[in-house]
């Protein structure tokens, strides 16, 4: 059989240090500049060496459409390149706003979130959250410098981890994994769950924050290559009817999908047991569980009488899954993470 594999052609630079190279990557073209709360100091001493002609400072998780049109509309003619700088709502906002304008990416990652690599844009519009792919979306240059991730709470750094290693689990039993695939999410799973008992030892760790930094870059890459499943549509359904925090809500999610789906793929899970180093399902539900803050769909507001109705919207448009996927097998599963 005959494989045919896309690659995606990024520039990286990554290591401790690395925002410093920004400035030279923009060549003096005028920037708008994109951050969140959380980056503004990193924003700030990016401003202060690039030729920015606009700036918002108020992306949103899952995109809002409202909030990319609200973007826009501050946008001026004279821009030149896009410059996102913070977690996964500067980058997506940054994502759509290239793909209404053309406009080129730098985005600078202060989080695991890992959409940064990929070709994938969620938005959300009245409660519905849709995806996209395509290889316009991605950045053409990704800067991870893993002091910009020392800031990082514990309780972020977490989830925020446990969203990136969802992106590693689900590309090893998609549809379309490859040889590639199959190695950038062994790597990342062993990087994260090597890494990131030493970072929330000590949050100022920068060899375990470079080690967790590398596992969510290779993760990003999973999902840059294979498809989404049923974790990541859980997520998108429970997301976009409820508003949920996306890095909280893969956290809570992803050990009750890995015991739905491993028994399904027995080389998977032989692959995760080994580099987790014990049963994977219970070594992420260990990891999960050491969160201060909301670990049950519950603690999020999600009433139990919703629950049939994410499965079901989850069975109107199903994604591909090892398992096939039946409404009361996914109601309990919802259950057990409510």
């Amino acid at each position: 059989m005959i494989e045919i594999i896309d690659t995606r052609a990024s520039r990286v630079l990554i290591g401790a240090g690395a925002r410093a190279r920004v400035p030279g990557e923009l060549a003096d073209r005028a920037i708008f500049l994109i951050a969140t709360g959380s980056a503004r100091s990193a924003a700030d001493a990016l401003a202060a060496d690039s030729a920015v002609a606009g700036r918002f400072d108020h992306p949103v998780v899952h995109t809002p459409v409202a909030v990319t049109e609200e973007a826009l509309s501050v946008l001026c003619d004279e821009v030149e390149v896009l410059v996102a700088v913070g977690g996964g709502s500067a980058i997506g906002l940054s994502k759509a706003l290239s793909a209404r304008t053309g406009l080129p990416q730098v985005v600078v990652p202060t989080t695991y979130a890992g959409s940064e690599m990929t070709p994938v844009l969620g938005e959300t519009d009245g409660g519905t959250k849709t995806t996209r792919r395509d290889p316009a979306l991605i950045p053409g240059t990704v800067v991870y410098d893993p002091e910009l991730t020392v800031s990082m709470p514990a309780g972020l750094t977490l989830t925020s981890a446990l969203n990136a290693l969802a992106h590693s689990v689900e590309a090893l039993w998609a549809p379309n994994a490859t040889i590639l695939s199959d190695a950038y999410a062994t790597e990342s799973a062993a990087a994260l769950v090597d890494g990131l008992p030493a970072v929330l030892d000590d949050l100022a760790d920068i060899d375990a924050r470079a080690r967790v930094q590398q596992g969510a870059w290779l993760a990003g890459m999973c999902l840059a290559h294979a498809r989404m499943g049923l974790h990541h549509q859980l997520a998108h359904v429970l997301g976009g009817i409820y508003d949920l925090p996306h890095a909280e809500l893969h956290a809570m999610l992803l050990a009750h999908v890995m015991r739905f789906d491993l028994p399904s793929v027995p080389k998977v899970l032989r692959r995760l047991a080994r580099v987790m180093g014990g049963d994977p399902a219970t070594v992420v539900a260990d990891l999960a569980a050491a969160y201060d803050g909301p670990t049950r769909l519950r603690e999020l507001g999600v009433p139990r009488a919703g629950l049939a109705d994410v499965a079901d919207r989850v069975l109107t448009a199903p994604y591909p899954n090892p398992r096939e996927l039946e409404r009361q097998a996914l109601i309990e599963l919802l259950d057990a993470a409510w």
